[in-house]
């Protein structure tokens, strides 16, 4: 069956983001990309895609933002938090507070359907280590993992569209590798935990795939998925052998107290979706 060529918006053409648009434009969708740097306005449209500096802030947003969201099949929010602090307090709810000042642009725009990139984050680690699902309740303990859960909520409980989040595990790619952080470290923590990676081919194939399901009314478009590759090898096992690979310091694990994390299952996203994970981790 021909694919349905689609008008797609995507807010925050970064590290995922760009690629994903790259990829979408060879299916022939129609893309539109947002970037708050104008140096990259020229790398979005010598790509094909359709280039706007759009700066969301907490109570306003800088750029045309009516533009970007007009005659728009399916928008792709792609912002990161971008929080470091543990805890901030209610009345810093930096990220949230974006969320909320874009949803009523979204609702005017009559935009119909949402993909909203999401993290495992949300979760938070258990002790002892825990096997995550979808319906596993969120219990974030740290402060970006608690605001990704109210903008979830946020854009799902909204009844002007329809919402599908996407919860990615840790990003993995050619440029980007968390052993090159924890190279050499001393006394690191959890090291019997299993890891939650997955690689960016992976994360731009299920978006890809849930369009297309949506497209087929597979599924109702409301939903919630973890995206995570299924290997699941413990965190010394796997920064070890990675650190070994790319000839680094290898990492020293704290051994002395019990480890705690989770274990997130993709089931849901191969048996709905129907989606097969192409690289390992």
């Amino acid at each position: 069956m021909k694919e349905e060529r689609k008008k797609i918006a995507i807010l925050g053409c970064g590290w995922l983001g760009l690629p994903l648009a790259k990829s979408l434009l060879s299916k022939g969708h129609e893309i539109k990309g947002s970037t708050t740097s104008e140096n990259k306005l020229e790398i979005l449209k010598n790509a094909g895609i359709l280039p706007f500096q759009i700066q969301l802030e907490e109570y306003h947003i800088t750029g045309t933002i009516e533009d970007f969201l007009k005659e728009t099949d399916v928008l792709i929010i792609d912002i990161p938090p971008g929080l470091r602090r543990i805890i901030l307090s209610s009345e810093e709810m930096t990220f949230v507070n974006k969320v909320k000042t874009l949803i009523p642009f979204v609702e005017k725009s009559g935009i119909q359907k949402v993909i909203f990139v999401s993290s495992t984050s949300v979760y938070g680690d258990g002790f002892p280590i825990v096997e995550i699902t979808e319906d596993s309740k969120p219990n974030p303990d740290t402060e970006s993992g608690k605001q990704l859960v109210i903008a979830e909520t946020l854009l799902q409980s909204n009844p002007c569209f329809k919402t599908t989040v996407i919860r990615f595990g840790g990003l993995l790619g050619d440029d980007r590798h968390p052993v090159k952080f924890l190279a050499g470290r001393t006394n690191v923590e959890n090291p019997d935990a299993p890891v939650n990676m997955i690689q960016r081919e992976d994360c731009i194939g299920i978006i890809k795939k849930s369009l297309d399901f949506a497209r087929d009314d597979k599924w109702e478009w409301n939903q919630t998925f973890n995206a995570v590759a299924p290997q699941h090898p413990t965190r010394k096992e796997y920064y070890h052998k990675k650190a070994e690979i790319l000839n680094l310091p290898l990492p020293i694990f704290a051994e002395n107290l019990e480890s705690k994390g989770k274990m997130i299952s993709s089931k849901k996203v191969e048996t709905i979706l129907g989606y097969s994970f192409q690289k390992e981790i």
